[in-house]
């Protein structure tokens, strides 16, 4: 099932992506001789007007195809402008136009996605303060090489009870549970937890010296929020959802750019990237958790695809948009036939590199 759902997302992603170009192709006045669903092989086509509408084999996503867009006359080194209907017959506004419609899909796919997700409702950290009956104590992260964490805690985990010989924890929220754990350094505590595995219980024992600021404090290594769903009205769902997509932006710019930069330097951390394997893993957890998280977690996926479809690199929206700046500035056009073969060495090291972070996902469920 996580691979249907997987390529669900992955075919929504593409297509409206490549909706984007096809929209602002056809509105600053391009031929669009195809626009594909799915990739080759193709099944059948529906001719409407000028543009053919071709379904094909493989459902993971579409393109679209504009005349003149790679195109060199033949037997030269020339561009094809014999047409003005052409891509590279149009002003440079109107090609990086459509370069960019795809990422802004992606970008309004996102934002639409928070906003259903926010108004539905959504799995958020409240006050205790603010806390109603139908909040739950939830680990949210363990610390490493602690009493939890060697007891196989997961976080996401939602703690339902809490008890020593002959006590029990009363009021399960974070600073009831934090002085209940410090009142009993060296006894023998039960705690019972919940996560998507069904109901659990381990025998854990309070340690000090696992928190920082107070070490004579006894802790199991645990830090832990008051969860519950919550629920947004539109307008406000809709200003939240687009904070959230601008943040959620910036965090995967920088994201992308410590690791090139760590890249670069040679100790890169490729433990967190994901691949198609892995985010099958990562989609199947999400639809474990409900409709909102997967929503969320589309519309993360989404932005990733925003940011880095933009970069500047061959064979990527933001490589091609680079060319249309040098030539605005340059004031002629790039070599086409330079520009295809920088094009295709980009594919070719896009499809190494996505080799390389599937056989990674691969390595590690090994």
């Amino acid at each position: 099932m996580s691979v249907l759902i997987f390529l669900g997302i992955l075919f929504l992603l593409v297509l409206v992506h490549e909706l984007g170009h096809f929209a602002v192709a056809k509105w600053t006045g391009m031929r669009v001789d195809e626009f594909g669903i799915g990739f080759p092989p193709k099944l059948f086509g529906i001719k409407r007007g000028e543009t053919e509408y071709t379904f094909n084999l493989f459902p993971i996503g579409g393109f679209v195809k504009i005349a003149g867009e790679d195109g060199v006359l033949e037997g030269t080194d020339r561009a094809v402008t014999t047409d003005t209907r052409f891509f590279t017959a149009k002003s440079k506004w109107a090609q990086a136009g459509v370069l960019l419609a795809g990422v802004t899909m992606n970008v309004l796919l996102a934002w639409l996605l928070f906003t259903i997700a926010f108004s539905v409702g959504v799995r958020s950290a409240v006050s205790e303060a603010d806390a109603t009956d139908q909040a739950m104590l939830t680990i949210t992260s363990v610390l490493p090489e602690s009493p939890a964490a060697d007891a196989g805690i997961p976080p996401g985990a939602v703690v339902t009870k809490v008890s020593a010989p002959e006590e029990e924890l009363s009021a399960l929220t974070p600073s009831a549970f934090s002085d209940f754990v410090a009142a009993h350094q060296g006894t023998e505590l039960t705690v019972a937890y919940r996560t998507q595995g069904g109901e659990q219980t381990t025998l854990l024992t309070p340690e000090s010296g696992l928190i920082s600021s107070d070490t004579n404090r006894a802790a199991i290594g645990v830090a832990l929020a008051q969860v519950e769903v919550v629920r947004r009205p539109v307008g406000q769902a809709i200003l939240d959802a687009g904070v959230h997509t601008l943040l959620s932006i910036k965090e995967i710019t920088v994201g992308i750019g410590r690791l090139a930069y760590d890249s670069v330097r040679g100790n890169a951390d490729f433990s967190q990237v994901a691949g198609p394997v892995g985010i099958v893993g990562l989609v199947g957890e999400a639809s474990a958790y409900g409709l909102t998280t997967l929503l969320t977690f589309t519309a993360f996926i989404s932005l990733n695809l925003a940011v880095i479809n933009i970069l500047p690199f061959p064979a990527l929206d933001g490589g091609r948009l680079l060319f249309v700046c040098i030539e605005a500035i340059k004031r002629s056009p790039i070599n086409p036939r330079y520009a295809a073969t920088l094009n295709t060495v980009g594919f070719v090291l896009l499809l190494l590199l996505m080799v390389a972070v599937t056989w990674n996902d691969i390595a590690r469920l090994v």
